[in-house]
């Protein structure tokens, strides 16, 4: 056994590995298998390649499900909504969708590289019952959990998974262990006056909006971590919803995404154990995120749990330093909504920059405009805070100033990433420092843009396709060609083309040339993201029952910075149309 890691690296890491070495490991193999919980089956891999499930019949969640092993579980078997106490997780069976269920979209790369499933298994009745909720796989409890928040700022006491019942843990090929939630599927303990139900435009906005994040985090060092999503099934199941809370009720129709990530624990999951004295509990829990998540803390360390809120406020500051880089705004940075893993999930109003306004909220309930772009950063603080109060019954009077001084140090963590972000967004590869100057570089680039209200997307994508000198030209004889419809829009800003002349010198200074310049920046600034009209385009297909149109979407959100004909032929790098200003969002799904 004590080889077997070594050969699960080799078969991993090595692509001249031949088949007869992988035959040769496959005992061994099968051991590591075992070990970890996957599958067992009486296939190797041929050709270098992971074995993919062609039916759900094979494929299994882990043998060992950790969460259940671990943690007290609810006492109370009968599913009604009610004050849960003393436990993390209560059994939850998912309520099946019953009219005409259809799988509108899977997500082809989230099954065979994530779930190690053959993307056929898509015609198969049992693969469209498991995620549909109309069977649980035999082996496990699917869990629903408990956790607080502090909701716009104010304690919102038991909230939980209201309408996700999670259905297992599964170990992939890598050893990477997921947790599988079914959102929108039905009602839980946590349900407060919900129905545990989701609807279409949600649905179809959750699906596509994890997927967009996790592509364009692909070129930098870090990618956006986010949670991701496998499928979308829609149903005509009534749904009634009131979407702005202005009366107007209306019948819409359910659906159900299967989504994953590897840990589902957010900052309220402490909160809530600490509010309650549930401090035991909650010294499991943190103890549990340390070992399975932070592997590079020594659980034998007394200063373990500020080694853990270390990492938690240096990783949430990175994240959102990512979410600014692409123009995110979440929309509901509510502490039940902020991973303990800093990675984005729970999509709901959320919404990307159309034309540059840092005042920018994409959600309808949010009067008090707390979750604005431009506020993300002072939000994360705000939270991470709270994550400090929650862990302070598990620290002694000098971890607990240690802890003040590492908070006060987000700023500076956020400040740096950000700097880096932008300068890699403008060409400047491995910038190692910055200056006043370059903030100066970077705020007046941002000033322009806020106040000619240029596409922030576009902004970026479009210097990268022209040569400054050409673009130096023509600001000269105001000629830019129309294609560059961004850059027609900055020309009329007193600023833009000194500041064009500064970037060209800062360039020379830094020995990059004009074409690394391009190469840089096409491969970081994207030139197609998930806008709220796309979506709704989306939204209004699969209402009806189209599913064209989701499907392409999705294949042009996974590859964002590559230019795609029929993309363009739908306008989506184009100006938004006009209609696309009255769109609304609002944190009824």
């Amino acid at each position: 056994m004590a080889l077997v890691p070594l050969i699960f690296i080799l078969l991993y890491h090595s692509k001249s590995v031949m088949c007869g070495l992988i035959n040769e490991t496959c005992n061994e193999y099968f051991q590591l298998k075992h070990v970890f919980g996957y599958p067992i089956t009486d296939k190797c891999y041929p050709n270098n390649h992971w074995y993919l499930f062609k039916n759900t019949d094979e494929w299994r969640f882990a043998t060992q499900q950790m969460l259940i092993s671990t943690f007290p579980v609810d006492g109370e078997s009968q599913n009604y909504v009610r004050e849960v106490k003393d436990v993390l997780f209560s059994v939850v069976y998912p309520t099946s969708l019953k009219n005409n269920p259809k799988l509108a979209a899977i997500n082809e790369e989230v099954l065979t590289a994530v779930l190690d499933l053959d993307p056929s298994v898509k015609d198969s009745t049992k693969f469209m019952q498991f995620v549909s909720g109309n069977i649980v796989l035999p082996g496990v409890k699917p869990l629903a959990h408990r956790y607080g928040g502090h909701q716009f700022g104010y304690w919102a006491d038991q909230l939980g998974d209201g309408r996700a019942v999670m259905l297992g843990e599964y170990v992939n090929h890598l050893g990477e262990r997921w947790e599988l939630q079914l959102k929108g599927s039905g009602l839980t303990p946590y349900s407060r006056r919900g129905d545990g139900k989701a609807v279409i435009r949600s649905s179809v906005r959750e699906f596509l909006c994890s997927e967009a994040m996790h592509a364009l985090g692909l070129p930098f060092l870090i990618c956006i971590p986010t949670s991701r999503a496998a499928s979308i099934v829609v149903s005509d199941d009534p749904v009634i919803r009131d979407q702005f809370y202005n009366g107007n009720i209306k019948k819409e129709r359910a659906a159900v995404v299967l989504r994953l990530a590897k840990s589902w624990f957010r900052i309220g999951s402490l909160e809530i154990l600490t509010t309650d004295k549930e401090i035991d509990l909650l010294k499991s829990l943190v103890d549990f995120i340390i070992e399975n998540y932070f592997p590079s803390i020594d659980l034998n360390d007394p200063g373990k749990y500020l080694a853990f809120f270390q990492e938690v406020v240096q990783q949430t500051a990175i994240m959102i330093a990512l979410w600014q880089s692409v123009g995110f705004t979440h929309g509901v940075c509510n502490t039940d909504n902020f991973s303990i893993l800093s990675i984005t999930i729970d999509y709901g109003p959320f919404g990307f920059l159309d034309g540059y306004d840092p005042k920018f909220v994409p959600n309808t309930s949010d009067d008090e405009e707390r979750y604005s772009y431009e506020k993300q950063p002072d939000v994360g603080k705000f939270n991470l805070n709270k994550l400090c109060l929650a862990i302070l019954p598990l620290l002694n009077k000098r971890q607990t100033k240690e802890a003040s001084m590492i908070l006060n140090g987000y700023a500076s963590i956020y400040k740096t990433k950000f700097m880096e972000l932008f300068f890699d967004k403008l060409g400047f590869e491995n910038h190692a420092s910055y200056d006043e100057d370059d903030e100066q570089f970077i705020a007046i680039l941002l000033k322009v843009m806020e106040d000619t209200k240029a596409d922030f997307t576009m902004t970026f994508r479009e210097l990268s396709e022209v040569s400054l000198e050409t673009l130096s030209n023509q600001l000269k004889h105001q000629n830019i060609p129309k294609k560059w419809w961004t850059l027609n829009v900055l020309q009329n800003h007193d600023w833009f083309s000194k500041w064009v002349e500064v970037y060209m010198n800062k360039l020379s200074e830094a020995g990059i040339s004009d074409s690394k310049r391009q190469d840089v920046m096409l491969k970081v600034n994207p030139r197609y993201i998930l806008r709220n009209w796309i979506a709704q385009t989306a939204i209004e297909k699969t209402e009806q029952n189209n599913f064209e149109e989701i499907n392409f979407i999705l294949e042009v959100l996974k590859r964002p910075y590559t230019y795609d004909e029929k993309a363009e032929e739908k306008g989506y790098a184009s100006p938004p149309p006009n209609w696309a200003r009255q769109l609304k969002v609002s944190c009824s799904s």
